[in-house]
């Protein structure tokens, strides 16, 4: 391809040059990614065909749709041919999650689910008492081969449930190791029957291992061969004349049969396949819910709400790419909406054998799931019976999620709104409005910290908070705290605003600050605390040449009582006292505080930090005071404590090498 000559239009070169590699394209399978001028990705997609798909985009009139409004910001375009539609699916999921690209369905990338874990036992004479007991308890992290992991929940509260009914039913422990090995007699838990004393004796390792036993099959679904097995064993107790044991068995049955008719959802079919995911999907009003139920072991856990963004453009996009090369029919939002979260979910692991839809998907996704999990996996949109059962919970949990969600944003407008009016500013669009909120927070002096939040889009913008470390001031300074968040926010992009105002306007400065909003100004700026901090605000501003009227002071009321503040302004309006019930009060007061929580925070991690060196080692189960202080003392802080090996962990007066290596990996 010959070059573009120097003088040809910028815009009409970049065109001219991704048409011909649009016409270069192969047909074959693989993956396409469309950049805009500032190099931010916009769409990922994939293709049987990556020529007849690409090539669909800039040969149909698209107008002023969502598709049209995309392909005018394309400049470059990127593509990776690969072997098969699967490989297409993976590598376009990946990119996905990695990206984030502007008109792709995006879930939120949580899967950091609560198991309920029985530890390892040890049977080596040198093994502790503890370790020959295996403890239940609640856990959150990456999980090993030491120990067994049952889940994942979908929620702590469904761990912790589990944990009680397997109180009442087996009677396992749940005490810590060092509480455990310094017990002299039963625990209040001994007493209300729901841990058996292996502490103090009450209990063999023979039995105790049984009951671990026993439970465990229990959590993987075989409650009946769990009751068919105590009932034999309470029937051999009787026939040797061990009544008291016999009892005893007696007394586990009758809890197991209780726990199992209060579970109200349990699939008592026999089915070969125990567990699954139910997954049901509304798409209403622009936005979107997936909802997730999961079934471990026949047991219905609970459900966990997640909701995309960009579900309009990317359904738009989305649709037309259902029905390209393929010739099949536009698939639905709500099908497309469950088939990116399958994919983003599911695609790097953690898929059972079964998955309950309540839409239809794409077999291609189901056959390249299993292929890249290892898992024959399933899934049914009609099912009969106990799944019929869960769906149906599943679909009507989508709906009010989704419509609480609807609910909770219209009241955020309504707040926004009213602010805007209270203030008297002019925005036209709201859904752009940005609000950014400063706070000062220390202790006496120490650690001093200040926080920056920030709402918009009607919400708080958690990824966009920033903490600012305040250094070089007197020790409770918080007007010299102020003046130097501020300068820091707000010292290079008053050059930029600068620049703006004096160079002609250039389009790609628009679509930058919509890809980031924190390139440009806030439309207010919110201080917490009164004339001082709105004075050293002022002082700031006018020195960088900003617009004073977007300082506002959120100042104490009378008595410093919650629903009696006021606003106090930079540029001389006078103060202005909101309704203890006014919209505008309730969503600064939001703000305010979310940005007070959240100084607070910070300030209490840092001072934590520089105090002791160990707060990461304080979370670490079995590192207690003494061990803590050895480790810190041996290794010079909580930094030489990261950097040290396990051998030299284990090195350490009372770290034994399974807690050196849980060491280890805490602070790794």
């Amino acid at each position: 391809m010959s070059d573009t000559p120097e003088t040809a239009d910028p815009t009409h070169a970049q065109r001219e040059r991704l048409l011909a590699d649009v016409a270069a394209l192969p047909g074959l399978p693989g993956v396409y990614r469309y950049f805009d001028a500032q190099g931010g990705v916009l769409y990922v997609g994939k293709a049987r065909d990556l020529k007849k798909r690409v090539s669909s985009y800039f040969q149909k009139q698209h107008g002023g749709t969502r598709i049209g409004h995309m392909i005018t910001k394309i400049v470059r375009m990127e593509t990776t041919v690969v072997r098969s539609e699967a490989e297409a699916l993976l590598l376009e999921n990946n990119l996905i999650k990695t990206l984030n690209p502007r008109y792709n369905i995006l879930f939120r990338d949580d899967k950091s689910y609560p198991y309920l874990k029985i530890t390892g036992t040890s049977s080596a004479p040198s093994a502790s008492s503890a370790s020959r007991y295996p403890r239940m308890a609640y856990y959150r992290g990456p999980v090993d081969q030491r120990h067994r992991y049952f889940g994942p929940y979908p929620s702590a509260w469904a761990v912790k449930e589990s944990i009680q009914l397997l109180q009442k039913v087996f009677r396992l422990r749940t005490c810590e190791d060092t509480v455990f090995n310094n017990r002299s007699r039963p625990c209040l838990l001994h007493q209300i029957k729901r841990c058996s004393g292996p502490c103090v004796a009450l209990v063999s390792p023979d039995d105790y291992a049984r009951d671990v036993d026993n439970a465990e099959r229990f959590l993987q679904g075989e409650q009946q061969q769990v009751m068919d097995t105590l009932q034999a064993q309470m029937m051999a107790h009787a026939d040797a004349l061990q009544f008291e044991q016999a009892a005893e068995i007696r007394n586990q049955l009758s809890a197991l049969s209780r726990v199992l008719h209060q579970q109200s959802v349990e699939d008592n079919t026999g089915a070969a396949t125990r567990d699954a995911d139910i997954l049901a999907v509304k798409v209403q009003g622009g936005r979107a819910c997936v909802n997730l139920a999961m079934v471990r072991g026949g047991r219905h856990l609970g459900d966990r709400p997640y909701f995309p963004v960009h579900v309009d453009d990317a359904t738009t996009l989305g649709a037309e790419s259902a029905n390209d090369d393929s010739g099949k029919a536009t698939a639905s939002p709500e099908a497309l909406v469950l088939e990116a979260f399958i994919a983003q979910h599911y695609l790097d692991g953690g898929v059972p054998p079964l998955l309950v839809l309540s839409h239809p998907v794409d077999k291609a996704l189901i056959e390249a799931l299993s292929l890249q999990c290892g898992v024959k996996v399933t899934a049914q949109h009609q099912p009969r019976d106990t799944r019929r059962a869960w769906l149906d919970m599943c679909i009507k949990g989508a709906d009010l999620r989704l419509a609480q969600l609807l609910a909770e944003e219209g009241s955020q407008q309504a707040r926004t709104r009213a602010l805007v009016d209270v203030l008297e500013i002019d925005a036209d669009a709201l859904d752009t409005f940005r609000i950014e909120c400063f706070d000062i927070s220390h202790t006496a002096g120490e650690a001093t910290q200040a926080s920056c939040v920030v709402f918009q889009n009607h919400k708080m913008q958690s990824a966009q908070y920033r903490r600012y470390n305040i250094e070089g001031i007197t020790g409770g300074d918080d007007y010299a705290a102020m003046r130097q968040v501020l300068m820091r926010r707000y010292g290079k992009l008053a050059a930029q605003v600068a620049k703006r105002v004096e160079e002609p306007a250039d389009p790609s400065d628009e679509d930058a600050m919509i890809a980031k909003p924190e390139l440009r100004l806030p439309d207010l700026v919110l201080v917490d605390g009164g004339r001082g901090q709105v004075s050293m605000a002022r002082e700031v501003f006018e020195e960088l040449g900003l617009d004073l009227g977007l300082i506002v002071g959120v100042e104490k009321g009378e008595g410093r009582k919650v629903g009696l503040e006021e606003l106090v302004f930079a540029d001389g309006r006078a103060k202005v006292t909101l309704a203890r019930d006014s919209a505008a009060l309730m969503l600064v007061a939001q703000i305010r505080d979310e940005a007070h929580r959240f100084a607070i925070t910070g300030m209490r991690a840092k001072r934590a930090s520089v105090r002791t060196g160990g707060s990461k080692l304080e979370d670490i189960e079995g590192v207690g005071p003494k061990k803590r202080a050895r480790l810190l003392q041996r290794f010079g802080g909580v930094r030489g404590v990261a950097s040290a090996s396990v051998d030299d962990l284990q090195a350490v007066d009372g770290i034994s090498k399974d807690l050196a290596e849980a060491i280890y990996r805490a602070l790794h």
